[in-house]
């Protein structure tokens, strides 16, 4: 009897079987033949991919990013986990968003809507803080106009955003739209009036768009982009073109940089900004740029670097946030937060970005949730998961939003105790993005 050497696994799609032959002693191909998922385990060089268990040791020595890795390890600004914090070993988990939704469909109901009051009681405290700055610079004029390489990709609702940032800068007196205008450098290629910034640093920088705009209308001189992938269609090439700028990308981790490492930035002031920097990413960038590094016994001790003139963050994706990295644990622990009520926080968050965003209509100061009901109105037999259920969806949102809000107030008062003037601000319409918030700082002792 003659055996089937095709893979007997059935593609629904195509309606017939898998044209691939079969591995020996299986009736599947290579791509199909059943697995147990405790054959799986992340690849030790990167673990954003997984291997078989059996395929390990071979894998090592081959996986595509061993050169990479090995090359990184031996650059002096490399140092393993140096932004990432103290923490302790049960700090140190990495919590899921699975695992923050299931922890707050655990809850009672009491203990739901006693979160749902301290959020509200703290959002009502800080929103005075927080104010509409979206604004279009001058100096962004050839961007806006489109008269800029026809190469570059234009989106106008990013460009919309990258101008926004630029503009609060100017504003908040760190960048100098005469700059570019008046080429004064001194001998060292710096600026020569007080105002100017010679550097850039742009952390989780993608494709680097936002600093080709900076150097396009404030005449930076020198760029560092930070971004641990790899990336096509980059701003690279139009940088290199530029006469005089000096371009150098560090493809790192922002956890393990130890940007006082970097050689070609030693006495150099810089500009620190990156643009939807995605949950722990925004405390791993405060980190580096503003805290002296860990003495023998890892003990973080904060202080602003002396070369660093400003910084702006745009915030993103607070859902994956972790207490692990979170820059401020002393704000929440202070306001009657435990870890796990800033978990169920970070979760609640992403229910601003699912929202319908067509329109700008959402008062987020407006839009409250009353606590008390929630305990009035669902026994705590329905559980937590029906009174989420039964959320209105702009009520759900405007939590997101306050969520989000309350954890960049936090960043922010620790970049006031670490000495900073600072300023936060929603930089576009939800319109454009509903990732709006802007984190601004400068340091007074440069004014």
């Amino acid at each position: 009897m003659e055996v089937d050497k095709n893979c007997n696994f059935w593609l629904p799609k195509k309606n017939r079987f898998c044209a691939n032959a079969c591995l020996h002693h299986s009736l599947f191909c290579g791509n199909h033949k059943p697995r147990s998922d405790d054959q799986w385990i992340p690849c030790p060089i990167d673990p954003s991919h997984s291997v078989l268990k059996e395929n390990l040791e071979g894998h090592v020595k081959r996986c595509p990013l061993l050169k990479q890795v090995q090359s990184l390890t031996l650059q002096p600004y490399y140092q393993k986990g140096i932004n990432s914090g103290n923490q302790t070993e049960e700090d140190g988990k990495m919590i899921t968003s699975e695992l923050k939704r299931n922890a707050v469909y655990s809850m009672s109901v009491a203990q739901f809507s006693e979160l749902i009051r301290k959020i509200e009681s703290l959002h009502e405290s800080i929103r005075h803080y927080i104010r509409d700055s979206y604004k279009v610079p001058e100096a962004c004029g050839i961007w806006i106009k489109r008269q800029v390489d026809g190469k570059l990709p234009f989106q106008e609702k990013h460009v919309a955003q990258q101008a926004s940032i630029l503009a609060n800068l100017e504003e908040f007196g760190i960048l100098d739209k005469n700059s570019i205008e008046s080429e004064g450098f001194d001998h060292d290629g710096f600026f020569g009036n007080g105002n100017g910034v010679p550097a850039v640093v742009e952390f989780g920088a993608g494709r680097g768009y936002l600093t080709q705009m900076l150097a396009d209308c404030y005449g930076i001189q020198k760029v560092y982009l930070v971004e641990r992938k790899s990336y096509k269609l980059k701003a690279d090439r139009s940088l290199r073109q530029k006469e005089r700028l000096i371009l150098e990308r560090l493809r790192i981790d922002i956890e393990d940089l130890n940007l006082k490492a970097v050689e070609s930035l030693r006495g150099v002031p810089y500009l620190a900004i990156g643009k939807h920097l995605c949950g722990p990413a925004t405390d791993l960038t405060l980190r580096c740029c503003l805290v002296k590094y860990c003495d023998q016994e890892n003990i973080p001790v904060s202080d602003v670097d002396t070369n660093l003139r400003g910084l702006a963050i745009a915030t993103c994706c607070h859902h994956l946030c972790q207490w692990k990295n979170y820059i401020n644990k002393t704000y929440f622990s202070n306001l009657g937060f435990t870890k796990e009520d800033f978990h169920a926080i970070t979760w609640f968050t992403s229910w601003a970005v699912d929202a319908d965003h067509s329109s700008d209509i959402l008062d987020v100061n407006n839009c409250s949730l009353d606590s008390q009901s929630m305990e009035t109105n669902f026994s705590e037999n329905r559980g937590v998961e029906e009174v989420i259920r039964n959320m209105k969806a702009a009520e759900r949102a405007a939590l997101g939003f306050k969520c989000k809000q309350i954890i960049d107030m936090g960043r922010m008062v620790w970049m006031k105790e670490c000495g900073l003037d600072t300023q936060f601000v929603k930089y576009v319409p939800s319109t454009i993005s509903p990732e709006n918030h802007l984190l601004i700082a400068r340091c007074i002792n440069h004014l």
